[in-house]
């Protein structure tokens, strides 16, 4: 497999998959993997899946692209379904959870410079935070491992500790304009923010007249068993969110949800993308969306849930010495190990026919597909048991955790 045409940006296994279907993966030998990461929590109802298939091949025969100087086939209906779902008025499409969140930056501020407060710009964030990879939302997150190299810090970012609300309402001031959290950390180590913390965050902001900004690029779209994250409490509603990933299940499609209050600052001239939004996105989106708020879907996703953390429990219990901690929420799961084994854990899960990701803090990552079935998630628990055991009885030397 020769790369030296790309970017050297990322560094692939010698893997190569010729096709999949449902939560599986062929290789080009023939060899199948169960798909235990989809894509960082994108391929929501797995692979090839038919109606995902038909409305593609549907749109595909129609218009494939317009631009958004027209009205876009299903984009205003797809929006209406959404704002009827969430806290949202008003829905701006993009193509990514990057871009989403860049439309969530400006719009915040651009609130505030309309209510005659320009000066309010800060965003506070959180450490172990990750919000894409443009240069406001490195900024955003404060990674110092993502900003080195790349000039200057923009002005205007701030990084809280995670979960430490004194810390958080004494970085506040006449300057902050929004707060910016996931309520699950993905890339930080599959850290859950508690519903009682984002009804805490809730009514500092209506305090202070901050704006609450949620980022649920990846725990959103069902993957926590609630549609959005969030909406475990009926307190902790945002005035924005960035959301990507598995709206799409798989087709680029990313969306900027707001109030009223927030979007109508918006304007003609403030903001725009060519691709987002586009007719063959929101097609596929409109049937990701059909499953999602189908009877009886989020409740499957809850049981799996339940079971797959309930199996990764027993593992801590079985493995002390391994396996320190469980994380995550919903079917967006994983375990901590001791220092860098993380990424010697992933490959050995590989190497036996399961495909995992890694997280910050030493944490192995789980987002199957969110129509993953009982027996899957027996099979997966099967192969980390075997992993583990392996892991314990030929200890790898620490290397230092990966993202």
């Amino acid at each position: 497999m020769n790369r030296d045409s790309l970017f050297p940006t990322y560094a692939p296994p010698e893997l190569q998959f010729s096709h999949g279907k449902g939560s599986w993966l062929t290789d080009t030998s023939g060899r199948q993997y169960l798909d235990f990461i989809a894509g960082i929590s994108v391929n929501t109802l797995g692979h090839a899946h038919p109606d995902l298939v038909e409305a593609l091949h549907t749109q595909a025969q129609k218009i494939w692209h317009l631009s958004n100087m027209f009205d876009v086939p299903g984009q205003a209906e797809l929006a209406r379904r959404y704002c009827e779902l969430t806290f949202a008025d008003r829905v701006f499409f993009t193509n990514s959870g990057a871009e989403s969140i860049e439309c969530a930056l400006k719009s915040a501020r651009k609130f505030h410079a309309e209510q005659g407060h320009p000066e309010r710009i800060d965003i506070i964030g959180f450490e172990g935070a990750f919000h894409g990879r443009t240069y406001a939302t490195v900024n955003a997150a404060g990674n110092p491992k993502y900003l080195e190299g790349f000039g200057p810090r923009l002005p205007g970012y701030k990084q809280a500790p995670f979960g430490d609300m004194d810390a958080l309402r004494a970085m506040t001031d006449e300057h902050t304009a929004a707060i910016l959290i996931e309520p699950v950390q993905g890339e930080g180590g599959l850290r859950p923010a508690p519903t009682s913390y984002l009804e805490a965050l809730r009514e500092l902001c209506d305090a202070q007249g901050i704006l609450l900004i949620y980022d649920e690029v990846q725990c959103g779209a069902g993957r926590t068993g609630q549609l959005f994250a969030h909406q475990w409490s009926e307190r902790a509603a945002p005035d924005l969110m960035a959301t990507a990933k598995g709206v799409g299940g798989g087709f680029p499609l990313g969306m900027c949800l707001a109030t009223g209050d927030v979007a109508r600052h918006m304007v003609p001239g403030t903001h725009g993308t060519t691709y987002g939004g586009n007719p063959l996105a929101v097609a596929v989106g409109t049937a990701v969306l059909d499953h999602l708020t189908a009877p009886g879907f989020l409740e499957n996703v809850r049981e799996r849930s339940a079971q797959l953390h309930g199996e990764l429990n027993r593992l801590k219990t079985k493995y002390p010495d391994l396996v320190t901690e469980v994380r995550g929420k919903g079917l967006l799961a994983g375990f901590k190990l001791g220092s860098g084994l993380n990424t010697a854990m992933r490959d050995r899960l590989r190497e036996n026919g399961l495909l995992a990701g890694v997280a910050g803090d030493n944490t192995v990552r789980l987002a199957p597909p969110l129509n993953v079935s009982a027996a899957e998630i027996e099979q997966a628990i099967a192969i980390i048991d075997g992993a583990l055991e392996s892991l314990q009885r030929v200890p790898v030397a620490a290397a230092g955790s990966s993202q």
